[in-house]
Parts: C-alpha cells; structure tokens; sequence
C-alpha cells in the first residue's frame, strides 16, 4: 500500500511539475530608459560686475598745421596702464551644449600717457582714457559647470588729448572724442551656485585711427590735426547672477 501511495505522488508531482515551472518563469526582457541628467543652464538675464586690468597704446601723427595740409609726420606713441572696474548685462540663450548671447559691459578707468614729440620738442602730448563699453554677441560650449566662449562686436571709448609745454607743463591745446571701434575676445565662466557664475575674460579693441582737431591757442600754438591711432586690451574677472535660469535635461 505505501509502494502504491508513493508512485501515485510520485506522478502527481512530475504531472504538476511543467506548470510550476510556467508559473515560476522569469517576466519578459524590457530596456531599461535612457539615464536623464541636469545640466546647469546657461540661458536668461544676468547681471554681474567685473574688475582688472587694461593697457593702451596711442601714436601721434601730425598732418595739418595752422589749417595747412603738412607731410604727416609720426609725433611719437605712448603707452599706458591702469586698473578697471565696471558692470555688464545680458541675455543668453541654450541649445544642448551651445550657448548665444548679447551683452553690454561699461568700465571706468585712468589710462593716462604721454611723450614729448618728435615734430616739435617743446610740446609733449598727452592721451587720457576714462572709460571703456563693449556691445558684443556671444558663442559659447558648455561642459556642465563650465562655459567658454567667444564674442565680438563694437567697442567705444572716450578720450582726452592734451598739448602741454615739455619745459613748464603749461596747457597749449586739447581736444576730446568718443571713439568707436571693434572688438573681440575670449572667457572662461565657472557656475558655483545656482545663479552664480564667475569667469576670466580677455578682450582686445581695435580702436582704429582717427583725425583728431585741437583748436588753436591765441598767443602760444597754432591749430593742428593730428591722426591718433588707438588700441586696447582688457583682463578681467567677472561674477554674474542669472535671473530664473532653467534646468536642461540630457538623455
């Protein structure tokens, strides 16, 4: 009797055996989603301040004397160096890693040089930079908390020239402007808190060569144009703080 309940168990359980195992069956393969991660963006309105350094060069060439074309003739250059404090604001926009923008830094400064020239020994000529703006666009690829980027666009600076007796500083003539030109340059920007960015940034202006028209002085210098060539370079570090700057999500 118990060799017959035995084989009947035995039976029983290869008979149910196949559809255990059916039931045990592993759930069907499905792939896993795509991992999604933030990556900081760069995109929205910032404002920021910046500070530094800048340095220009400026060359004298005389070609009108008293009202009279003359052969131009180099008056001699003069570099200067000074320190450089100012603000920015912008807007940029993101696209995966790209980022385009606009901005519009001004910056005060003292750039102030001066050389006795090579025309007339006893005149020495003075250039007096006080400030510096930049209206630029942007192009820029960013490595999660890291931008660089390029831009170019117009610059403006505003000068002073001033003629001075080389032996008694005595003042002769001057003449003033606000000078357009070109610019271009290059930065690197690190995201350290949300919102906050810091970034070093070099910039080059092409200032060009203008005619500049120093009126005459009754009793000590006649008038006289001379073309003044200009040019200036800008280091700088620069915080900025981004308004509702968006989180991008990368797949």
């Amino acid at each position: 009797m118990k060799t017959i309940l035995l084989v009947t168990v035995s039976f029983t359980a290869l008979a149910t055996a196949p559809v255990l195992a059916a039931d045990l069956a592993g759930r069907p393969y499905t792939k896993a989603p795509a991992p999604v991660y933030a990556l900081p963006s760069w995109a929205g309105f910032y404002l920021g301040v910046n500070g530094g350094a800048d340095w220009s060069r400026n060359c004298w060439t005389v070609n009108r004397i008293g009202g009279t074309a003359v052969i131009p003739t180099g008056e001699g250059c003069h570099s200067a160096t000074s320190g450089v404090v100012g603000g920015q604001i912008g807007y940029r926009w993101q696209a995966d890693n790209w980022v385009f923008g606009l901005e519009a830094p001004g910056d005060w400064t003292d750039l102030k040089a001066s050389n006795i020239s090579a025309v007339d020994n006893t005149v020495t000529n003075t250039t007096k930079t006080d400030a510096i703006g930049l209206f630029t666009g942007q192009v820029g690829y960013a490595w999660n908390s890291v931008l660089w980027y390029v831009k170019g666009g117009a610059a403006l600076t505003h000068n002073k020239y001033t003629g001075t007796a080389s032996a008694t500083g005595t003042y002769l003539d001057s003449a003033s402007e606000t000078r357009w030109g070109g610019t271009v340059g290059t930065g690197v920007e690190f995201a350290f808190a949300p919102g906050w960015s810091v970034a070093a940034e070099y910039d080059h202006l092409f200032m060009g060569r203008r005619d500049i028209a120093f009126p005459a002085n009754p009793g000590l210098i006649l008038s006289r144009t001379d073309s003044i060539k200009q040019d200036v370079d800008m280091a700088t570090v620069r915080v900025n703080y981004r308004f509702g700057s968006p989180v991008i999500a990368r797949y």
